[in-house]
């Protein structure tokens, strides 16, 4: 497998300039937006430059701190959280949100450098026949591994990891909670599979291209196209997050 032909190496751009961030997101499905101060307004403020008019849902602002983080592996972001606020059922998470934006707002001593991978590419030219014929052809429980988490639906959400919106857009999932179906009578080959995909992933991500983000950078991703992920890393790290669903979501 030929890593550079699905490594991912965003453009930087300056946030105000919405015509040019638009073009590099549609050609790379990632940009760089610079230019905003470090404070959570600047996601919804870039929010706002990148996708304008067609923003459909913005989901609450999640803050993400560590120390002496480990990796965190590819993957795109998914989750299904309906709260219950004063009586009134609130989503906080959507399956299908399409886009990400990931703001540095404490750069870590060491490491931690960013890495993303073009998933079509993967499925149209790495990924070999009997993977793809997995992701495409067979239904799993997209975050069964999770069951009993706090908020999350008992209800199994049962998707494919290859999948269309009705105006025909691909979503290509990448989620460490997938299992097989309760009861699936392919149980077995399906746990195989699902190991096949991660390993393949992890070999993967190895030889992807490193980038760096800077004090109030913030990556905005295609999540339906592109899965991220970051090295481990040394000392203090904080990252703020947005996910929003655009008009051309599910």
């Amino acid at each position: 497998m030929n890593s550079n032909e699905i490594s991912v190496l965003p453009t930087r751009v300056d946030a105000t300039d919405s015509d040019k961030a638009r073009r590099a997101l549609a050609e790379n499905g990632a940009v760089i937006l610079t230019g905003l101060p470090t404070a959570p307004d600047a996601l919804v403020i870039a929010a706002a430059h990148l996708y304008g008019q067609h923003i459909r849902q913005i989901f609450p602002i999640r803050e993400r701190k560590s120390h002496d983080g480990n990796a965190v592996h590819l993957h795109a972001d998914s989750f299904d959280q309906v709260v219950d606020i004063g009586g009134v059922a609130t989503r906080r998470r959507d399956p299908d949100e399409d886009a990400v934006l990931i703001q540095c707002v404490d750069p870590p001593r060491s490491g931690g450098d960013s890495f993303l991978a073009d998933a079509y590419r993967f499925v149209d030219t790495c990924a070999d026949p009997d993977l793809v014929d997995f992701l495409t052809g067979t239904d799993v429980d997209l975050y069964g591994a999770w069951a009993g988490l706090r908020g999350l639906p008992a209800t199994p959400r049962v998707a494919r990891h290859v999948e269309y919106t009705r105006t025909g857009r691909r979503i290509l999932r990448r989620t460490e909670g997938a299992v097989p179906l309760h009861r699936d009578p392919d149980t077995e080959r399906i746990h195989l599979r699902l190991k096949h995909f991660e390993h393949t992933v992890r070999q993967l991500e190895r030889e992807l291209i490193r980038f760096t983000m800077a004090e109030g950078d913030i990556l905005a991703l295609d999540n339906y196209r592109c899965w991220h992920g970051r090295d481990a890393h040394t000392g203090d790290r904080m990252v703020r997050i947005l996910t929003l669903l655009t008009a051309a979501a599910r």
